[in-house]
């Protein structure tokens, strides 16, 4: 189910535009990966259906609301010192220039969903510490917990969203204020410390992982590895929103192995097979990954084992 909120007075000046595509734009599934979860203190979506997000773009912090108009169109609004860099950019983050002409899925159900959902796009931010630290956080430990370690130091670190945004809207704490946090409040929020070392030695190099963006997205996730404590899960995470990279696979996620083999073959497998299996869908192997996610084909049996919660904080 869709969260929503109240929708906040937009009368509030600020600038705009609408973009219009050759081929369908379906806002709900492209900007999905933006969320982390029910009540991303970054993320709203309001009661008409409008997605809300609280950026710090290299201009300055901004507050965006995108929404559908028709089926190939989007409406943008933005507010604060990012509004006209955000905006400038939109065709490039809503990955408007991809190629699909190359992307012929085999598989009978990739196929029906490619068909089913033309309007999924991927995404490139090009703010890649703010889709690092929340793919950090999601290291290893189970998402409900990973969220809420989110949701708590956001709230305590982050700082009001500019312009007339929903209640409770923030920013994100920038590099500077991650670095800084003291490690007992990682641990007060359920962050390990190695995952609270890994946010910290990334915020150090914050503004070089920015750089990344303008990379081919195998050389940028090749970069992003040479942070300690970032391997190959983090980094794909990290280009799927980031990026704009279509084959970003998340190899060593708990469930995705599973899930790609009972969902395309009928029976659990490992990485190195799915990584096999699904090579000929290179270079489009997430992008198939998110069709399955949105069409309802992806599923693993309820009797498979689930990721355990882990608490940091009791001792």
């Amino acid at each position: 189910m869709r969260e929503s909120t109240a929708i906040p007075d937009t009368s509030h000046p600020g600038p705009s535009r609408t973009v219009i595509a050759d081929r369908p734009i379906d806002l709900d599934p492209t900007l999905a990966p933006l969320r982390r979860g029910t009540g991303d203190p970054c993320h709203r979506v309001t009661a008409d259906g409008a997605h809300w997000h609280a950026s710090r773009m290299p201009s300055g912090p901004v507050t965006y609301r995108l929404a559908q108009a028709g089926p190939c169109g989007v409406d943008a609004r933005a507010w604060g010192p990012g509004a006209a860099e955000f905006l400038d950019g939109l065709e490039h983050m809503l990955c408007l220039d991809e190629d699909l002409s190359g992307f012929a899925p085999e598989h009978p159900k990739v196929a029906d969903a490619h068909r089913r959902f033309p309007g999924l796009r991927m995404l490139r931010t090009g703010l890649v510490f703010e889709a690092l630290v929340p793919a950090v956080l999601e290291q290893k430990v189970h998402t409900i917990s990973a969220r809420a370690s989110w949701r708590t130091l956001v709230r305590k670190f982050g700082t009001p969203a500019p312009g007339p945004a929903p209640a409770g809207l923030l920013l994100p704490p920038d590099a500077q204020t991650w670095r800084r946090i003291p490690s007992w409040t990682f641990h007060k929020a359920n962050v390990g410390p190695e995952r609270a070392r890994t946010i910290v030695a990334a915020a150090r190099v914050a503004d070089s992982l920015e750089r990344t963006a303008v990379r081919s997205p195998d050389e940028a996730a090749r970069m992003l590895r040479t942070v300690p404590g970032i391997g190959v899960w983090t980094a794909a995470e990290t280009a799927q929103r980031a990026y704009g990279d279509a084959d970003a696979l998340s190899v060593g996620d708990y469930h995705l192995a599973a899930i790609v083999g009972w969902t395309l073959i009928g029976r659990p497998i490992d990485d190195a097979t799915m990584i096999e299996y699904l090579e000929p869908l290179r270079p489009h192997r997430y992008r198939a990954i998110r069709l399955l996610e949105i069409s309802g084909y992806a599923h693993k049996p309820k009797f498979a084992p689930r990721t355990p919660l882990t608490d940091h904080t009791w001792h």
